[in-house]
């Protein structure tokens, strides 16, 4: 797989049916290694190890409705009183950062409520902070540390 702009991780590998999975630590089970996913699963460690977000906050891949329409998020990191801290967006490396997928996420979070966004594509990583009040985001240089109360 690519090298990533994230340090560099352990992960398991396993083969199943002609195919490579990695280990998914929040999901507790294999899943496809495609590229999409190994940015996904360096966004996890990221957060684990680098910013010692508790793994029992972190959820992955859920499914949320917006507008009737079913769609899935990458990963959220949840508050202790189980309102929405971050909401992560991940693509591929070879997708480009756009306005659309900056729309994505905002998308996704008018439903979510997240005080924070980030979204990457493993090379470019982008961290906003929300302005509700101004319906807008903030660019921040790096994500904030953890907030446990």
């Amino acid at each position: 797989m690519q090298k990533l702009n994230f340090p560099a991780y352990t992960f398991r590998f396993k083969n199943s049916e002609n195919k490579v999975a990695v280990f998914d630590e929040i999901r507790k089970k294999f899943v496809v290694l495609t590229p999409e996913e190994w940015v996904r699963q360096h966004v996890v460690q990221f957060l684990l190890s680098d910013k010692n977000y508790p793994k029992s906050y972190i959820n992955v891949e859920k499914v949320l409705k917006i507008n009737g329409i079913t769609k899935r998020y990458d990963a959220v990191v949840f508050k202790p009183d189980g309102s929405i801290f971050l909401l992560i967006e991940c693509k591929a490396p070879e997708v480009p950062i756009s306005q659309n997928t900056f729309d994505q996420i905002a998308r996704y979070n008018m439903t979510l409520k997240a005080d924070y966004l980030m979204v990457t594509n493993g090379l470019n990583h982008y961290f906003c902070q929300m302005d509700f009040e101004n319906e807008q985001y903030q660019f921040l240089p790096d994500l904030p540390d953890f907030i446990t109360k």
